[in-house]
């Protein structure tokens, strides 16, 4: 194969930007990145998946960086690379010798997950790890890539990782509806540790606040998720549909009630609402919200039971709801740590119903646990746990907001 100069000046170009991406690596990183492959073994061929900017692109340059392979990085939605297509860029770099290449953002390639499926099958001794911001990927591709691929989804980042980042201590994973009263905490719940927590709840879900700026950075990233990410994969999107995604978001800020009036949303913005859902999707599936549904509730097509933002940062940036923003916490914070998470349909019964999944799949056999959301003198009701925010030791069926931000 031969190799043309414009494609050798690119791969060139493309080694700089990962010596200047690793040489400005923190030398505090999510635990969640150093501890993966204790717990698994790292694919030869991956796609991760999470939200924008919670550390996919840094995942994968500290395995590049730990590993005894020769490794290239890029990023499809790098203008330089709208010149070439994935197969041929990427083959050109196997033939400079690299036994690997790192795809970040691979959707924004052209015919992405043809190329990704001819690259598994024509170089199967090569490493190819690619990211994204949506698990959509896997559906809207038009080659198979489940057989090929190993999806890993990265999580939001949990207190303990923050925790670490913020003091260097390594905290131990905790299970709060498995913590018996008379085992101590691994950690002191005292004046310092809550303030954290406060840290925490206002920008910590996602590890570019140690970059400052955080506010602006969190409002770029939701932009570009609406604007570039939905776009993506919506057909047929106008102008007044993103505008639309912005009154939901405007919404969401101001509502002290979790919900979304979805007929006079259509009717404001002369939508139909197999449109809002659509869109409604699509936001979920970019990091946008987070969609929780009555138990049972199947339906393609609705708003949901409550509605949040996917980052409850959010909240904090829009300067929103309290009381959401702690319902929020502790929907992706249960999500998070594997748990199924519905809403209830009976007030006294609590907020939510939460079942544990197993393998990544709920086959309705976990049992059902019911969960109260409030402040520290939330009461339990007929649920079987309280989660209190304000909160410092667990006590009987009360377990603290922090403490459910451990599991990770």
């Amino acid at each position: 194969m031969d190799i043309s100069e414009t494609l050798l000046e690119a791969i060139e170009s493309c080694k700089t930007v990962m010596e200047r991406k690793l040489s400005g690596m923190p030398k505090r990183i999510r635990l969640w990145t150093t501890e993966y492959t204790s717990k698994n073994k790292l694919p030869k061929n991956m796609i991760l998946t999470g939200l924008r900017g919670i550390g996919k692109s840094t995942f994968l340059l500290h395995y590049a960086k730990q590993s005894s392979k020769k490794i290239l990085y890029f990023s499809a939605d790098n203008p330089r690379m709208a010149a070439f297509n994935i197969y041929d860029f990427v083959a050109a770099v196997f033939m400079q010798g690299y036994e690997g290449v790192i795809i970040d953002e691979v959707h924004f390639a052209r015919n992405w997950s043809a190329h990704l499926k001819s690259l598994y099958d024509d170089f199967p001794d090569r490493y190819v790890w690619a990211s994204d911001s949506s698990a959509l990927i896997l559906r809207n591709g038009t080659a198979d890539l489940s057989r090929r691929y190993v999806f890993v989804h990265m999580p939001v980042m949990s207190f303990r990782e923050f925790l670490f980042i913020e003091t260097g201590n390594v905290y131990s994973t905790i299970n709060p509806f498995e913590l018996k009263e008379s085992v101590s905490l691994p950690v002191k719940p005292d004046a310092n540790f809550l303030n954290l927590f406060e840290q925490y709840k206002a920008h910590g879900t996602r590890p570019f606040y140690t970059e400052g700026d955080y506010e602006q950075r969190s409002l770029s990233v939701l932009e570009k998720s609406l604007n570039s990410d939905v776009p993506f994969f919506v057909p047929q999107i106008s102008d007044d549909n993103i505008r639309l995604m912005a009154a939901v978001v405007g919404t969401l800020s101001m509502s002290s009630i979790p919900r979304l009036q979805v007929r006079s949303l259509c009717a404001d913005w002369n939508v139909s609402a197999d449109k809002l859902y659509q869109l409604l999707e699509v936001m979920e599936a970019v990091g946008v919200v987070r969609i929780i549904r009555f138990p049972n509730d199947t339906k393609a097509k609705s708003a949901g039971a409550k509605l949040f933002f996917a980052d409850p940062c959010l909240y904090s940036v829009l300067h929103g709801n309290p009381g959401n923003m702690r319902e929020a916490f502790v929907t992706v914070l249960l999500q998070e740590a594997g748990y199924t998470v519905n809403a209830s349909k009976v007030e006294t019964d609590g907020d939510f119903v939460i079942s544990k999944n197993i393998g990544g799949l709920n086959l309705g056999t976990s049992p059902k646990i019911k969960i109260e959301v409030g402040g520290k003198d939330k009461v339990l009701k007929n649920s079987d746990w309280v989660i209190r925010d304000n909160s410092d030791y667990p006590s009987g069926k009360a377990i603290p907001l922090w403490l459910l931000a451990m599991g990770w």
